[in-house]
This record gives C-alpha cells, sequence and structure tokens, in this order.
C-alpha cells in the first residue's frame, strides 16, 4: 500500500445511521435494529467503495431514551459481523471487546473464529469498560483505573498467546496417514497474571493473516501504553489538526517506547460528514432529522459560546450583543467550530445541523467539502486514515461512496482497488503471530 494514500474505515452502529434520529429518516425502515440484512446491505455499500474495515463500536448497557433516538449499536457486534462476513469479500471487520468484563479465553476464541470465517479480516478494538451501568450488569462494579488497565495488558496478551498456540503448520488433514494435526504443534500457554489466566491451546487453526489485528480507540497515558504497545490501528476523536497532529504522534511515540517502529500504528481520525448537493441542502437534511432533539441542545450549545440560550431562539439567529458577549468555551474543543458557524447568520437550529456537537468534525456541503477535509488533514500530517460515521446509512453510505470517494481517487489520495484481502494488508501491518517477541510480558 502506498503511503500517500489514506486509509478509510466505516462505523457501524444500530442499522440505522450514527445520527439519533436516524431512524425516523426517510426511507429508514425501524425494524433495521434487529435486521441482519440490513447491515449485510450496508456493509457491501461500504465495501463497493474499497473501505479497509467496518467499526463497530460496543457498550454494555441500554443507552437511549426510548422516545426520540433509538439504541446507537448493533444488538451484539461480534454476531454481526459473522453475518456480513458470508456475505462481503474483502473488507475487514473490526469489533469493540471489552477487557474488563470478557475473559481471555472468550475473546480469543470469538475473534479468532471470526478471523477464519472471514479469511483474515478481523480486527478487535480492545478496551476497557469504566460505567457503571454495564458493571451492574455482570453483577460487579468498576474497578480502579490501575486494575482495569492491568487486566486489560494482561488479557491482551494472554489473548494473543492463545492465538498463537496453534502453531501455523500444526494442521497436517494428512488422510492416507491418519494424521489431523501434529499434537506437539500445539501448545498451552499457562499464563498467570494478576487478574486473568488461561492454560490453552485455544483449538482454532490461523487464517490467512494469521490471527487478528488489534485496533485502540482509548486515550490518555494508559490508552496510549495499549495502543503502543499492541495495536495496528488507533481510532482517535480530535477535532483540528494541530490536536490530530499531537495525537498521532504521541502515539507514535508510545509505539517507539515499546519497540514497535512507529509505521506500525495508524492514527485513524474521525469525520461525520453532512453532505447535500448546496450547503444549505445539507443543512436543511439534517435539520429535518434533528427537529425534536435540536430543542434539549440548545442550551448545551450555549455552554459552548458562554451564553445562556434557550429553545425560545431555536430558529433566529444569535442577536448582534450576543455575538459581542460569546466566547468559545475553553472547555469544548468543538466550540471555536459553534462559534464559527453562529457568526455566519444562521439559526440556533442550523447551527445544530452543523453538527458543531458531533462527536468528530461535520465537514457540511457538496462531496468536494469533504473531500477537501479530509485531504487537508491527511497531507497536513495529522492522520493515516478517517473513520467515518455516516448520519443516515440508507442514503449516506451510497452518496459518500458515489460522490466523496471519486473525488478522492482523482485526487490520488484513495486506490482505486483492494491491493489484498485481509485486513493485515489493508493497514500495511506486519505479520504476527502469538505474542509479539519484542514486547516485555506483564502477564508473567
Amino acid at each position: 500500500m502506498s503511503t500517500s494514500q489514506m486509509i478509510l474505515g466505516m462505523q457501524l452502529g444500530n442499522g440505522f445511521g450514527t445520527h439519533g434520529a436516524a431512524w425516523r429518516g426517510t426511507g429508514v425502515d425501524p425494524a433495521n435494529y434487529a435486521d441482519f440484512d440490513a447491515h449485510v446491505r450496508y456493509a457491501q455499500a461500504a465495501e463497493r467503495g474499497k473501505f479497509a474495515f467496518l467499526f463497530l463500536p460496543d457498550f454494555l448497557a441500554y443507552k437511549a431514551d426510548g422516545m426520540q433516538e433509538a439504541p446507537m449499536l448493533t444488538l451484539e457486534p461480534v454476531l454481526t459481523l459473522a453475518a456480513i462476513a458470508r456475505a462481503t469479500e474483502r473488507i475487514g471487520l473490526v469489533a469493540t471487546g471489552s477487557t474488563t468484563f470478557n475473559e481471555p479465553y472468550n475473546l480469543a476464541r470469538q475473534f479468532k473464529a471470526l478471523d477464519v470465517m472471514s479469511h483474515g479480516r478481523a480486527g478487535w478494538n480492545a478496551v476497557t469498560t469504566s460505567d457503571p451501568a454495564s458493571a451492574a450488569n455482570f453483577g460487579q462494579e468498576i474497578a480502579p483505573r490501575p486494575q482495569r488497565y492491568q487486566r486489560a495488558h494482561e488479557s491482551i496478551q494472554i489473548t494473543q498467546a492463545l492465538w498463537g498456540s496453534w502453531q501455523q503448520d500444526a494442521w497436517i488433514k494428512d488422510k492416507a496417514n491418519a494424521q489431523f494435526i501434529d499434537p506437539a504443534k500445539i501448545n498451552a500457554v499457562n499464563l498467570q497474571g494478576e487478574y486473568v489466566a488461561s492454560r490453552g491451546p485455544l483449538p482454532i487453526p490461523p487464517s490467512e493473516q494469521g490471527q487478528p489485528v488489534i485496533f485502540s480507540a482509548g486515550g490518555g497515558a494508559n490508552g496510549l501504553e495499549i495502543a503502543g504497545r499492541y495495536a495496528s490501528a488507533v481510532i482517535g476523536a480530535v477535532f483540528t489538526i494541530e490536536e490530530a497532529r499531537a495525537q498521532r504522534e504521541a502515539v507514535r511515540e508510545a509505539a517507539r517506547k515499546a519497540g514497535r517502529n512507529p509505521d506500525e500504528v495508524k492514527f485513524i481520525a474521525g469525520v461525520m460528514p453532512a453532505i447535500g448537493a448546496t450547503k444549505r441542502a445539507a443543512v436543511d437534511r439534517r435539520v429535518a432529522l434533528g427537529d425534536r432533539a435540536a430543542v434539549a441542545l440548545v442550551p448545551y450549545l450555549g455552554s459552548m459560546l458562554g451564553l445562556a440560550l434557550d429553545e425560545s431562539q431555536l430558529d433566529e439567529p444569535l442577536r448582534s450583543a450576543q455575538l459581542e458577549r460569546a466566547q468559545p468555551s475553553p472547555f469544548d474543543p468543538r466550540a471555536p467550530r459553534a462559534l464559527e458557524v453562529a457568526r455566519e447568520g444562521w439559526t440556533l437550529r442550523e447551527v445544530l445541523a452543523h453538527g458543531v456537537i458531533d462527536y468528530h468534525p461535520t465537514p457540511v456541503g457538496p462531496a468536494s467539502v469533504t473531500a477537501d477535509h479530509m485531504q487537508q488533514w491527511f497531507e497536513a500530517g495529522a492522520c493515516d486514515g478517517f473513520w467515518v460515521s455516516i448520519d443516515v446509512y440508507e442514503d449516506g453510505i451510497d452518496t459518500f461512496v458515489d460522490e466523496v470517494i471519486p473525488l478522492l481517487q482523482q485526487r490520488g489520495l484513495y486506490h482505486e482497488d483492494y491491493e489484498g484481502s485481509t485486513l493485515r494488508e489493508h493497514l500495511g501491518a506486519p505479520a504476527q503471530y502469538g505474542l509479539d517477541t519484542r514486547l516485555a510480558n506483564p502477564a508473567q
């Protein structure tokens, strides 16, 4: 893979889209929440766009108001990807799995089975869990952060050891001599950590890429250590080029400290495009989606701008006196963008429709606006690619694939077709089977 071309992944969640009101969008079937065929259809659209991977977040507790918003995530990420694996050929399949509420053997078995099933396209986004409601679902309480991250290190290393416990040439399949495997090449791992342990072996052979690829989405010093030691790709949450550069370099430095080549770790920034034939059309589309939710967001928008705002001004722009007093909150990196949009004269409802409270930057307007944003960030060294969060999957994925992807290809920033068949090849990640022998082993 050329280093001058970006890597793209696509967020896949509840069957509707990343906008909270996507389930009520035009042409969207509310039954898609439990329809695996819908998820397959969206995955196939992303594969048509030559995306490197799908990325399925996860959350271990119910989190939705039950009235205006649907739950934001799939019923179960690994099972969803298993369905997708049977109906796609090249796109990578990345699911989130908590090290806090899973045992390493379960994680190793699930993800390597998915890797074999998909012919080497699986990835594991290894995360810790700090949500009390999630802990309650397992009859537990949240442990202190040092314990959670120590358990994460142990879990990742034991999982990788289990992945390598069936050696790559152990499967003989010799019918004539009645020898299915070489038992000497399937070994126990016998790893005992402070919080988790496993004897092994794991009776699953290697896939075409050997074993699943590790992803990371955590922040802070602990998250950076996880990323630097184990990850081949890091999912970032950044709002400016400067912030993205800093996070990318922090990830690369963490890899250096772990004894790895920093080029082995790709930093993937988020983008949440709002695409329309014109900027006005893109905003109107978002307004139509967020007509009810906008009311609840006005006070928070006010806090971002240092103003006391309420719904009475929802369909009016900020007044001159308000604009003079407005100051972007130093505690929210999205605030400068919110003030910039407000100064353009949009109503508060329209300001919110610009995605100023989205989890990632939201380019608004024709496809070229999104392509320009991605090109600017990529060429500035802010990221190695993007994970794209589509507001409404039903029409939004095809719009991105048909309008943004060709622009990136014409500019030489994105490949015309897949260069390989495995996720490891899509990411340009080096071969690995079992533990990375360059790393110290805190699980011992």
